[in-house]
């Protein structure tokens, strides 16, 4: 079991000592979240809070992705950086795999891309992209940026992109990791991904029996496939184990509720603490 530390929404200048510490620690990972604007007036309902609120995220600060990504990748030897999930058909997909292809090569391949669908209808306007055949967008486009990361010469034709014979120098492929708990995003994860993340909340064992099923259906139950989960049950050795045996390849933990309004008080030093308690009853003795 590999271990994700998850800290976001956070006070910018604590990234940097908090990857450090985490590396450190133990933890395999580090979780990016994207966000890229925060409009005054929104009709969009959050997926993954109980009511659909998203004032949470009022004046909460959120660095670019692959900046973060990047300068933490600086400051580390071997922690691993997986976007949590970067909202990827907002963005043209020809500068997502230069950015990503940049970030594994400078990183030593230490990226595993998790890409998603944006809840935010207001994205797709604000980026000038329809929100109307957005999954078939991101197909078109997880093709696109795993095609360029092979450093060879690719040319895509589809519905939304046209993309003529072109290469990216340098290139470095990475894993593609698919968030999302539709149907749609689980088979997308399976179909054109190298492994899936669940945001927590649905319930994560029918989760992962549908997962189980599709990669079955499409040939693939036997293909390395990383699966990114959030559960109570990677608080504790045993709980750990439950998750392995049902297939899970990294947990990913936090500690404390992101969704919540107003700045995140906890001091850094704190922080620190939680990961390295986290790192010494749980990581140390799943390791073992």
């Amino acid at each position: 079991m590999r271990f994700t530390y998850a800290e976001a929404m956070t006070d910018p200048s604590f990234y940097l000592p908090l990857a450090r510490a985490a590396e450190q620690a133990g933890y395999t990972s580090m979780s990016v979240a994207d966000s890229l604007v925060y409009p005054k007036e929104s009709d969009s309902v959050y997926p993954y809070t109980a009511d659909g609120d998203r004032e949470f995220l009022e004046d909460k600060p959120f660095i670019e992705t692959f900046t973060l990504i990047a300068a933490m990748g600086a400051v580390t030897e071997r922690l691993r950086f997986t976007p949590f999930v970067l909202k990827l058909p907002v963005r043209p997909p020809v500068l997502v795999a230069k950015q990503a292809t940049s970030i594994a090569c400078l990183t030593g391949g230490r990226l595993g891309l998790g890409v998603g669908l944006s809840p935010w209808r207001e994205d797709f306007e604000v980026m000038g992209v329809p929100w109307e055949r957005r999954g078939r967008r991101m197909d078109e486009a997880i093709d696109i940026v795993r095609g360029l990361s092979r450093g060879e010469y690719f040319e895509y034709h589809g519905e939304h992109f046209d993309v003529p014979a072109l290469k990216i120098c340098p290139a470095r492929p990475f894993p593609i990791l698919v968030g999302g708990h539709s149907e749609a995003a689980l088979r997308r994860a399976v179909v054109r991904g190298d492994g899936w993340m669940h945001a927590g909340g649905d319930d994560l064992d029918d989760l992962l029996a549908r997962l189980e099923r599709i990669r079955e259906a499409e040939g693939k139950a036997g293909d390395p496939f990383e699966v990114h989960v959030i559960s109570m049950d990677a608080y504790t050795p045993d709980g750990v184990k439950r998750l392995e045996d049902k297939g899970v390849t990294d947990v990913i933990v936090g500690f404390r509720m992101p969704y919540t309004k107003g700045p995140d008080t906890e001091p850094l030093d704190k922080k620190i603490e939680h990961l390295e308690r986290f790192a010494e009853t749980v990581i140390a003795r799943t390791a073992s």
